[in-house]
């Protein structure tokens, strides 16, 4: 089974949920994460409750969104590789300090005890300022893997890289077999 985590990078959701869909017409068990952010902002890129209703039309099951249910994910729910699709800066920086306070970072946290894959597909405006440790500090981690990046706007945004949605799969297949995929920028 997959376990599939959104964070709040609003303007990505929808890359990665058509990657999500793409997994599931494959046959694939999809277990779905969400942050509160995901779970219940409306924003100019979607309202809250028609994303929850598409992940859980995709998967065939509800949204996993409380502490209290991403805890389990490890011991009693085995996850085979756990993909954070999108990952904000501020989970990028909680999994880097080792804080637990939102279902996504339980869920990475639970994967990672029972030593599975965490997939990561960052999206974020300040990875290559405040953030850029904490890339550091996790690409040094056991069974932590990064989806390909690259900035989106080096003249706007010059801080900012976002995943490459295509090399999702690529990446997890070669987490499988604790491999990262080259190049990673």
């Amino acid at each position: 089974m997959i376990g599939y985590c959104f964070c709040g990078s609003f303007c990505t959701v929808s890359k990665s949920i058509e990657v999500m869909r793409y997994l599931a017409a494959e046959g694939n068990s999809i277990l779905p994460i969400m942050n509160d952010s995901v779970y219940s902002t409306d924003t100019r890129f979607g309202n809250a409750a028609d994303i929850v209703r598409t992940v859980e039309d995709i998967c065939q099951r509800p949204v996993v969104h409380t502490i209290v249910d991403a805890e389990p994910i490890g011991p009693e729910t085995v996850l085979d590789i756990l993909v954070v699709a999108p990952c904000t800066g501020n989970t990028l920086a909680k999994l880097a300090a080792g804080i637990t306070d939102s279902p996504v970072t339980m869920a990475v946290k639970a994967q990672l005890r029972c030593n599975r894959p965490v997939v990561i597909a960052l999206a974020t405006n300040d990875a290559l300022s405040a953030n850029l440790k904490n890339i550091g500090a996790l690409m040094s981690r056991k069974n932590i893997y990064f989806v390909p990046m690259k900035q989106d706007d080096p003249e706007k945004k010059p801080h900012s890289l976002v995943c490459d949605f295509s090399l999702l799969k690529k990446t997890m297949v070669s987490a499988f077999a604790g491999r990262q995929v080259m190049p990673i920028f």
